[in-house]
């Protein structure tokens, strides 16, 4: 399998899939790059290079205990991109990989990168507080945590519901999305599925956004029930300097995977992608 071993020894897996100029493309919580698929063909299609990895502690990588932070995430994601040597890379993330590519460009600047594209993305800041009032109550992030060390298994499975909007009138959410999402989940390790929810709730990504030098696309749908897109979407593209923001009407947080929705942003990432 191909892989890239981290400065402290963590093998990260990656698919590495067409030629030309590269796309890498970071994943939400609790899934892995297989999330991208639909993706990363579109993109190895219209004549681009593209790199989906799994995070350490999911998937294929290494299961480790620690190391579930955003400085370290992004560090990864550096010895991936120095591992590869690409540049002129375009970045998109979804959801806390949103989070990752904002603290890569945070600590490691954009020397290396073209573009960047927040998919359902939790920048600026996910944690309810007197100064994000929009923002999630720490108790649903508690009862997330609680709910993965109670009984995992069917805690996923509940959560396909809401992260999918198949809980709303006249969704085209299959049973397929629903298993795809099980079946991630299932793939990371626990300790990693609780220390993310601390790392995705509670970190500042401010500073980190307000450094962001290029193009940048910021995509999330009105109906996020996983991030609610008044406390994130919506003002990070107001603190990035160069971004557009497109907001899908009605929009789950898993757009790239729900049928409607998936061709709509594999059409917008391409249009953004040829500028």
């Amino acid at each position: 399998m191909p892989v890239c071993t981290t400065r402290d020894g963590v093998e990260i897996f990656y698919k590495d899939w067409g030629q030309g100029r590269p796309v890498v493309f970071i994943h939400g919580w609790p899934l892995n790059g297989d999330a991208w698929q639909d993706q990363l063909k579109a993109v190895a299609d219209a004549g681009f290079r593209g790199i989906a990895h799994d995070r350490r502690g999911h998937g294929r990588s290494t299961p480790v205990y620690d190391g579930y932070d955003f400085d370290t995430f992004a560090d990864d994601l550096n010895d991936l991109i120095t591992h590869l040597d690409l540049r002129d890379v375009t970045l998109v993330a979804h959801s806390m990989g949103g989070g990752e590519l904002a603290r890569y460009i945070g600590r490691h600047g954009t020397s290396r990168i073209r573009s960047a594209v927040l998919l359902s993305a939790v920048p600026p800041l996910m944690l309810q507080g007197p100064d994000n009032p929009e923002g999630v109550p720490q108790s649903v992030f508690d009862d997330i945590k609680n709910g993965i060390l109670a009984e995992r298994s069917q805690f996923w499975k509940d959560t396909a519901v809401g992260f999918f909007g198949a809980n709303r009138n006249g969704n085209k959410v299959t049973q397929g999305n629903k298993d795809a999402f099980w079946y991630m989940a299932m793939a990371q390790t626990i300790e990693g599925g609780v220390d993310c929810v601390d790392a995705f709730a509670a970190t500042d990504f401010h500073e980190d956004l307000k450094k962001f030098d290029v193009p940048t696309l910021v995509v999330h749908g009105d109906d996020d029930q996983v991030v609610p897109i008044d406390a994130t979407g919506r003002k990070s593209a107001k603190i990035i300097p160069d971004a557009t923001l497109k907001v899908y009407e009605g929009g789950s947080h898993g757009i790239a995977l729900v049928p409607g929705d998936k061709e709509k942003f594999n059409t917008d990432l391409l249009d953004f992608l040829a500028v």
